[in-house]
């Protein structure tokens, strides 16, 4: 079990957080939840001993080990992949490298002989004989394939290292087990095999996700960070959204009706103080007014942006036609791949990561050239693009209004655009950041204003949803909705691919799946094709 008490943080004048007083209760998995900004991975810090907070304490129980997914990707570059993750058993991996060690040596010391007498029941104790084949399994399930094991961490990019830190601290089975953003660079299988891993771990789960799948399939409980505090839902994601709705319109409902009475009685004493007879009941509904609290709101952290894409020009009816485009690299990712894509046509493209899915979109965008076949787009196609990377598209050396100020309309002054970058939660002096300083989630947001500013016809997103927080999200999922023409994107999200998509291209290792309906329909007829 951990337990905080009064914790508070703060930085300068500013309060993160304050007075957050509750318990994480062993069983039950938690989902950390609040605005980009609103403190969740500080407080996470905290409660790892990685911050000192400014009051309050800590409490973890007696003899409770505590897993945390590290975030340094590089601490372990000196290391194998396995050995990476037998170092999240601290106790095993101690053993694992003395007998190594001992076992390397030609000769040994008399001590060192008995060392290896009793060295062998301590490594059995700890689960040194299951290692290799628990390791294995965290590997397999989180993507690897064996050839890489022993590969040194520094061959890995950003993503996959990652993915074997979380099977680090998967591997050291602790009693309470602390993620941040665990999904981050993760592909739907493998999302998907986190969430049953998660579902049978039997400590206490700590996670930061934006990903509403995830927490809906893993959380038993909310705990959402806003107006400063800590409040603690029961349920998953849609459950904690529903009872924080209900919540506030219960209050809302309660403030109006003594509003309602607040008036009556003013009334009641306006009319009749200066009346002797009256006097004695005005006098006591003074005292009942004097008495009335409404509740004010405090201001919640949440805000949502206002996404909205407005095509300039008519889509017509031929959009996009592919015939026999393949491409390779170092190996061949597809090949001999035809699809025709009509007006209103809302595609996923999904797979693996790494087996080529910002390729094919790149492609039937004419943002790349294929190896082979041909590609047309039709003559009122005008593609408003989010690209996986826009560090090419942005420059980190110019303000954010000036930068999007380039692919406004003619005649747009800068209050109107000021009005607008408002709208997408760049407020005041925040439009006058540069664009290097500008946090993921910012530059995303970015993004999506020259597009919609464009008002491109066709859309094309590659991973929109990586740095968006819930809020952002949330209202790029209703935006898109909204938007009835050609869509094409890539994305691990479940939830968005699940509410958009209209048609599935699945990128395999045999091929491309082209699967004209949605992601439910596509996962239900694999799965019966498995069952037979």
């Amino acid at each position: 079990m951990i337990t905080t008490s009064k914790i508070t943080m703060r930085f300068g004048k500013t309060a993160l957080f304050e007075d957050v007083s509750v318990k994480f209760i062993p069983g039950n998995r938690y989902g950390l939840i609040g605005a980009n900004g609103s403190g969740k991975s500080t407080f996470m810090k905290i409660l790892t001993g990685q911050l000192d907070q400014t009051e309050g304490v800590v409490s973890v129980g007696n003899n409770c080990s505590l897993g945390y997914l590290r975030q340094d990707h590089s601490a372990f570059d000196e290391h194998s992949i396995i050995d990476t993750v037998y170092s999240g058993n601290s106790k095993l991996w101690k053993l694992h490298c003395e007998r190594e060690y001992l076992y390397s040596k030609d000769e040994l010391t008399d001590e060192e002989n008995d060392r290896c007498s009793h060295i062998e029941e301590e490594f059995g104790d700890a689960g040194g004989y299951t290692m290799e084949s628990e390791a294995a399994t965290l590997l397999v399930g989180l993507g690897f394939t064996e050839d890489l094991f022993e590969q040194s961490m520094t061959v890995l990019q950003g993503g996959f290292k990652l993915r074997v830190l979380l099977a680090q601290v998967l591997f050291g089975r602790p009693d309470i087990l602390l993620l941040d953003e665990p999904t981050n660079h993760l592909d739907m299988e493998s999302i998907e095999w986190l969430v049953e891993l998660l579902k049978r771990y039997d400590g206490t789960v700590l996670t930061i996700s934006h990903d509403r799948f995830f927490l809906n399939q893993v959380c038993t409980h909310i705990a959402d960070l806003d107006y400063h505090e800590i409040r603690m839902f029961p349920g998953n994601y849609d459950d904690f959204t529903i009872a924080s709705l209900e919540a506030r319109s219960l209050q809302e409902k309660a403030n109006k009706k003594v509003e309602k009475q607040a008036h009556d009685l003013k009334a009641f004493i306006s009319r009749f103080s200066s009346n002797a007879s009256k006097a004695k009941q005005a006098t006591s509904r003074k005292k009942t007014l004097d008495k009335l609290e409404i509740t004010k709101f405090k201001p919640s952290s949440r805000v949502s942006p206002f996404i909205r894409f407005n095509p300039r020009t008519r889509l017509g009816d031929k959009v996009i036609e592919a015939k026999s485009i393949s491409k390779s690299y170092d190996e061949e990712l597809f090949s001999n791949f035809s699809c025709t894509i009509g007006p209103e046509e809302r595609v996923a493209i999904i797979g693996k990561n790494g087996i080529g899915k910002s390729t094919l979109l790149n492609i039937l965008c004419n943002q790349m050239q294929s190896d082979d076949g041909t590609l047309k787009l039709g003559e009122t196609v005008q593609i408003g693009m989010f690209p996986q990377d826009a560090s090419a598209l942005l420059n980190p050396a110019s303000n954010a209004l000036d930068w999007l100020g380039r692919f406004a309309e003619s005649g747009t002054s800068e209050v109107e655009l000021r009005s607008f970058m408002g709208r997408m939660l760049f407020r005041g002096e925040d439009v006058m950041k540069k664009v290097g300083v500008l946090s993921g989630g910012e530059k995303a947001r970015l993004i999506l204003s020259k597009m919609t500013m464009e008002g491109g016809n066709v859309l094309a997103l590659d991973e929109p949803t990586n740095h968006l927080d819930l809020e952002s999200i949330e209202a790029l999922n209703f935006g898109l909705s909204l938007f009835k023409n050609t869509m094409i994107f890539v994305s691990h999200d479940h939830r968005f691919i699940a509410t958009l998509a209209t048609r599935i291209l699945e990128i395999t290792k045999e091929g491309i799946i082209d699967y004209p309906g949605t992601l439910d329909d596509y996962e239900a007829m694999k799965r019966s094709r498995k069952g037979k």
